[in-house]
This record gives C-alpha cells, sequence and structure tokens, in this order.
C-alpha cells in the first residue's frame, strides 16, 4: 500500500493533464463524475496517518455515501461513520467487515434494535439518551460512547456548520455532566466523542483538544477510546499533517486512549466533478449572466448553505479574467446562483462547463425542488475510462412525492 505523506495535487489533478472535453465531451449534462484516482490517492494519505500514529480513520458517510467506490477506499480506512439507521446499514453492507460506528442527536424507539444490527459502536448525544438506550446496547456487545461539546468554537463564516456554538443541541457541555451522570451511566461509557471542526486544519484541533482536555480530563483515563469526530480537512494541500500526529499521538500517550479520526471531505476531497451546460446567454443592465442545466439549490447545496464558490475548470474570480459571469439556474428560485466567475472569452450557449470539489456533500444532499432532474452519476476509471453508476429521469421526481402508479 502506497503511502503519501503530503498534498500538493491541484484542483483538477485527476484530468491527468488532459482538457475536460476530452475525458468528459461525450457525457450527458448535468451529471456528476466520481474520480476513482483521486479517491485512491486521499485515501492513501490517510492510511499514512494511520500506520504513522496507530490511530484508526472512518468514512463519514454524510460527506460521501456513493457505495460503488467504498471498494476504492476501504484498504485504507478502519470503516464507516453513520448518522442513522441507513448510513450504518449502508456501511455494514457497502464495506462489510469493517467497524461501523453511529451518532445521532436522538435515537427513534421503533429503529434501535434494527441499529444495533449493523453498528459496532454507538454513541449517544446525552445522559438521557445514555440511560434509556446504553443497557441495550452494552447487553448487545456494542462499544458505547457520549458525545461532549468542549464549547470551543474554532470556526469563522459557517455557523450553520458550528457544534459549539452557544445553545447547541450537539454533545454534552461539563456542565450538563455535573448534573445528569450518575456512576452507574459512566460505568457504560468505553468511549467519548467530540466533533467541532469543518473543513479546518490541525491547529484548531490542537485548540479543541486543549479545551476537551480542561473540561473532561479527569474522565477520558477511564476511557478506552476517543474520537476526534470530523472536519480535518487532511487531503487539502497545506494541512499540517505533522501537528495532527502530534495530536493524535497525545491523546493516546496521555491518557492510553485508541483514536479515532471520521473526515468526510478528506476521503474525497477533489475526487468528484459536475459537469454542465450553458443553456442561454442574458444580460442585465453590466451584468452577464449564463443559465446553466444545474443548480445550486437542487445539485449542490452546500453553495448557498455554507456558503462557498466551487472550483470551476478554466476560469477566475469575477475580473480576473476579460469576461465576467454570473453562473445561474433554471429553477424559479432567485438566489439559485453559483457564483460569479470570469472567463478569457464570453460563454456562448452549449458551451460546457466543469465544476470541480463535487463528490462530498452533492450526491447524497441534493434534491428534485422545482422538478429539476437529479444528474446521472458516473465513474472516471483508473484506467481513463468513463463509466455509468446511476441514471435518473422523471419517476425519480415523481414517486418521492405519492405513490407510484
Amino acid at each position: 500500500m502506497g503511502v503519501l505523506t503530503k498534498d500538493s495535487r491541484p484542483q483538477f489533478a485527476g484530468l491527468r493533464g488532459k482538457l475536460p472535453q476530452e475525458v468528459f465531451g461525450s457525457l450527458p449534462t448535468p451529471c456528476y463524475i466520481l474520480d476513482e484516482v483521486m479517491l485512491k490517492q486521499n485515501g492513501e494519505m490517510l492510511a499514512g496517518v494511520a500506520e504513522r500514529t496507530g490511530c484508526k480513520i472512518l468514512l463519514a458517510q454524510k460527506a460521501f455515501s456513493n457505495y460503488d467506490l467504498y471498494p476504492v477506499l476501504a484498504p485504507y480506512l478502519a470503516g464507516t461513520e453513520a448518522s442513522g439507521l441507513y448510513e450504518a446499514r449502508l456501511g455494514a453492507e457497502e464495506m462489510p467487515g469493517k467497524e461501523v460506528h453511529v451518532f445521532c442527536a436522538a435515537y427513534r424507539e421503533d429503529e434501535f434494535a434494527e441499529l444495533l444490527k449493523y453498528a459496532g459502536h454507538i454513541v449517544f448525544n446525552s445522559p438521557r439518551q445514555l440511560a434509556k438506550y446504553g443497557a441495550a446496547a452494552k447487553q448487545a456487545g456494542k462499544s458505547v460512547g457520549l458525545r461532549i461539546n468542549p464549547e470551543c468554537s474554532t470556526q469563522e463564516g459557517h455557523a450553520i456548520y458550528d457544534p459549539c456554538a452557544p445553545g447547541s443541541r450537539m454533545g454534552t457541555t461539563r456542565a450538563q455532566w455535573d448534573e445528569q451522570m450518575t456512576p452507574e451511566l459512566a460505568a457504560m461509557l468505553d468511549g467519548l466523542h467530540f466533533h467541532t471542526l469543518c473543513e479546518q486544519d490541525a491547529g484548531d484541533l490542537e485548540i479543541t483538544l486543549q479545551a476537551v482536555e480542561q473540561r473532561f480530563g479527569d474522565v477520558l483515563p477511564k476511557m478506552q477510546w476517543l474520537n476526534f469526530g470530523g472536519g480535518h480537512h487532511i487531503t487539502r494541500p497545506g494541512y499540517n499533517i505533522s501537528l495532527l500526529e502530534r495530536c493524535i499521538n497525545y491523546a493516546q500517550q496521555k491518557w492510553g486512549v485508541t483514536v479515532y479520526l471520521e473526515p468526510g471531505e478528506a476521503c474525497a476531497l477533489n475526487a468528484g466533478y459536475l459537469a454542465t451546460r450553458v443553456l442561454d446567454i442574458i444580460k442585465n443592465g453590466s451584468t452577464n449572466i449564463a443559465i446553466l442545466d444545474t443548480s445550486a439549490a437542487c445539485h449542490m447545496p452546500d453553495v448557498l448553505e455554507m456558503p462557498y464558490r466551487p472550483p470551476l475548470y478554466g476560469a477566475g474570480d469575477a475580473a480576473e479574467k476579460s469576461y465576467t459571469c454570473r453562473l445561474g439556474s433554471q429553477t424559479c428560485l432567485a438566489g439559485d446562483v453559483i457564483g460569479d466567475y470570469s472567463f478569457a472569452a464570453p460563454l456562448t450557449e452549449g458551451d460546457r462547463l466543469i465544476f470541480g470539489d463535487m463528490a462530498i456533500y452533492s450526491t447524497c444532499k441534493n434534491n428534485t425542488f422545482n422538478g429539476m432532474p437529479l444528474p446521472d452519476i458516473w465513474v472516471l476509471h483508473e484506467n481513463g475510462t468513463t463509466q455509468p453508476l446511476a441514471r435518473f429521469g422523471y419517476h425519480d421526481f415523481k414517486y418521492r412525492l405519492g405513490s407510484p402508479r
């Protein structure tokens, strides 16, 4: 197994020096394309961290759930992380023989027994949930954990993804622990879990780990494992892997725990594309606007929710190149705009555009608002060929809304 220790790959490196038209020119639009080579290289980098530190790394399926590609990642990972019954089942079925961890803010009574069939680690959000379900999990031979909230926010610009914001529903604060945790409940715990990061570097993890030690340092020596959660942008160029590994080693040596990481983006960063086509060009005052056959709201919702600006092959920031154009969608949502990009020449009807970094929070988060078709899903194989994985049509829209007939 090859091990990468540093990522110097530019965006769109998966095209291997070819133009998008050469690789994707015959594919329908809109469509997602998942890149086997980039997934494998991400896996190699993560495996390097695990091999050097002894930690275990899981795929956070909320970011990437395209199970046809799980065999590409499986050799490099300890298993999968789930947020509920369906993801737990998917991980168990599609990455067989690997660990399945699940965390949910609150479990359903009518699902919990089935969940125990698939997950080996059950993480609870509150002492109340631990009291309700912990004994059943222990009786089933599961490893039981509690998510803690170290009350340490290190995020800027995307509050929707900050689990440590004041009043957060995510995790147990130390005050809640002291008020609600009994010796009997604490005795059921095998580990603690925290998740505070989002697309962040290891410096923020170091700050968070200090807060964890300050608030829960007396509890950690009694644990078997400590889960650092996700949000670690490990495969991003420039990420401080050496500091990450020092944090892992510190926790393992200080408290005698096994450290888990459950990144989502790091597993599939820059490992997908979205091909789209220009349907029309309009001009409103001084603003050039291209209407595309894709949608931010439907096909890349984090563009609006986070928000962020996805990379676009051959394009620059607004006014960086000679022609600036706003890219929008067919939908009736006025704000369904991907962003302002600049190009060396004006766009024309029929032009194909390729967005990058579209393997994460896309296929697993898209929707059919306004009757927008779901993009097909293709794979770019290691040998350079492409293959369809899933095709969608009218009935995928219709049957989410009512009975098939």
